[in-house]
């Protein structure tokens, strides 16, 4: 076996060069690197940054005969290994600009898939695509009749000659890469992320957020396609010049353990992931297991891109402690694509910080009114609990406005504005959309809806998920946390939205996967969940048990309340061929993950 790459040798620099091509110049004089392991958890490939420059390199140069126009997009299917990184950083030398795309989120889903290549094959105007060869055949699809220069797997372009020519990387204002965001499933939203953008963003994450030291190494599960794949562990390891472990997300979901193990081995310091990630490695260990692993090196186990359920890594800190796990080692952070990735860190070694508010007073006047954790359900206050997603990262503003645009007070929920150097250009071939979402001075509409206290930000939900019931604001994660709370449905398993009620105006519904047959206990759960619902939330809701596989999900895997609602209004329920078939691990977060 080959060793992997590890060892660092060179004066630590936190992203303080003008481009990613720079970033790799620099990296590629020590001896840290990738490193892309199987799914039996052995080492297929190692490469160091040295490698992947003198890789980059040739390739570069080799797209110079397609004689492609700089800023030419190139498409790559982001699968997890050694060719998109070097086909992402080929891009980078020769001035042409990457557009990572999604793997299939459902491999029984031909059509939906090839046409959904196609719409951002349109929407970037592609000139070329790469995909791996088990993807290519939707990648040849996808393209057809669309003109493309060239359309082949990683060896097609390989065969291209290599020609003499000095190339002119992309510096400062030009296109780094396009981020297609993850609800951008049917209507492709491409996020135009600049140099100076990215380099901005990967330093205050480097050296603000998780403050990395000689010694780190990380490890990741995430899609290369997803923006915290890519630059919270593609492009912040090799900017920082630290190695990094790479796992397949497939092969994470069929075997979660797989993540303890390499944490565990490379003695890695630095992991992130969404809830649902921990969810499942500690909902898949067996009594005693835990004490298999040493994961006392795991000292920033970062945790974003969805709401956090702070019950879920509390589950898994409970869990893991018998392996040395840290509970403080647990990093809350915020940001989006449309960030390049990060807009705000917790305190580091701080664990999460939860605040627990009235509910009742949230909903109706917009107010996150603090109680006391152990407030019993039935007593004066129902409540609700937020994590505390931390402070803006150096050179971000950030401000809670009304509808309106006014700025709110402490603890008044409205929507998240941010405003800083790593906000995006724009969307790519979409003035409006940009318009809507980016003012003319620079403040990006995250979507968002939270609070502030003092300097720190607290997420409710999204904003165009809220359900307006009678005036009423009503989260859907209420209704969906208490639907998940029953032993018949597990975490992801709902989805909240509202409807049209006539001259009533909204109504709330709660669609739930279901995995019990027996019409008894459906109805039995219809009723208690109805009961739960008005009970605690004071609101009648609709509840619709679906069969398993059947709540739409995003590019990245999110789960997709607006398209759930809208099938919900068509009546267009897809249906499994089985649905009483138990789903295996690597279809429930295939669909989670998009990988």
């Amino acid at each position: 076996m080959k060793p992997t790459v590890t060892d660092h040798e060179l004066p630590l620099r936190a992203a303080d060069f003008a481009s990613l091509a720079e970033a790799l110049d620099y990296a590629a004089k020590g001896r840290t690197g990738m490193n892309f392991f199987t799914g039996r958890g052995e080492l297929g490939y190692s490469l160091s940054y040295s490698s992947l420059r003198d890789q980059a390199l040739v390739l570069a140069r080799r797209l110079h005969g397609l004689e492609l126009p700089k800023g030419s997009r190139v498409a790559l299917i982001a699968e997890t290994n050694v060719d998109f990184v070097r086909f992402f950083f080929a891009c980078q030398y020769a001035g042409l600009v990457p557009v990572p795309l999604p793997i299939s989120m459902n491999l029984g889903s031909h059509r939906a898939y090839v046409d959904h290549l196609r719409g951002m094959l349109i929407d970037c105007r592609a000139k070329i695509a790469m995909a791996p060869s088990e993807w290519l055949p939707f990648l040849q699809e996808a393209s057809d009749w669309l003109g493309l220069r060239m359309v082949g797997d990683a060896q097609v372009f390989d065969d291209l000659p290599e020609f003499d020519v000095e190339l002119t990387p992309a510096v400062g204002g030009d296109m780094a890469y396009i981020q297609y965001t993850s609800g951008s499933t049917r209507f492709p939203r491409g996020v135009m992320i600049t140099q100076e953008t990215i380099m901005s963003n990967l330093a205050v994450i480097i050296r603000d957020g998780v403050q990395v030291r000689k010694g780190d190494r990380c490890v990741s599960w995430l899609p290369f396609y997803h923006d915290m794949g890519l630059v919270g562990l593609v492009l912040a390891p090799l900017a920082c010049q630290i190695s990094v472990d790479y796992l397949r997300t497939r092969d994470f979901a069929m075997r979660p353990r797989l993540w303890l193990n390499r944490m565990t081995e490379s003695r890695a310091t630095i992991s992130f992931g969404p809830s649902f990630g921990y969810d499942l490695v500690s909902r898949r260990l067996r009594p005693g297991e835990a004490q298999r692993f040493d994961l006392s090196h795991w000292r920033v186990a970062g945790v974003g891109a969805e709401m956090i359920r702070p019950d879920v890594l509390e589950r898994f800190a409970t869990r893991l402690a018998p392996a040395g796990f840290d509970r403080k080692a647990v990093v809350a952070c915020y940001g989006m694509a449309e960030c390049s990735l990060a807009v705000s860190f917790a305190p580091l070694d701080a664990g999460l910080s939860v605040d627990h508010v009235d509910s009742d007073q949230l909903s109706r006047k917009g107010i996150a009114a603090p109680v006391a954790s152990d407030t019993q359900q039935g007593e004066e206050a129902h409540v609700s609990s937020y994590v505390d997603c931390g402070i803006p990262l150096p050179g971000f503003e950030m401000e809670v406005r009304t509808d309106s645009g006014a700025r709110v007070p402490e603890r008044h929920a409205g929507t998240v504005y941010v405003k800083g150097p790593s906000i995006m250009s724009g969307y790519f071939n979409d003035v409006e959309a940009t318009s809507k979402s980016l003012s003319a001075d620079g403040w990006l509409n995250t979507g968002d809806i939270g609070y502030r206290v003092g300097d720190r930000l607290f997420l409710t939900g999204r904003k165009k998920d809220l359900i307006i019931i009678n005036g009423r604001n009503v989260w859907p994660q209420d209704l969906e946390y208490i639907a998940e709370d029953q032993p018949e449905v597990r975490p992801n398993d709902a989805l909240a939205f509202s409807v049209p009620d006539g001259e009533k105006g909204e109504k709330a519904v709660l669609v739930v996967q279901c995995r019990e047959s027996d019409p008894v206990k459906r109805q039995d759960l219809i009723k208690r969940l109805k009961s739960l619902v008005y009970e605690e939330l004071a609101v009648e809701c609709i509840v619709d048990l679906v069969p398993l596989h059947t709540l739409p999900r995003t590019s990245s895997g999110k789960l997709s309340r607006s398209w759930a609602r809208l099938d919900f209004i068509g009546g267009n329920v897809r249906r499994r061929t089985n649905e009483d078939e138990e789903p295996d691990t690597w279809t429930t977060v295939r669909q989670q993950v998009g990988g």
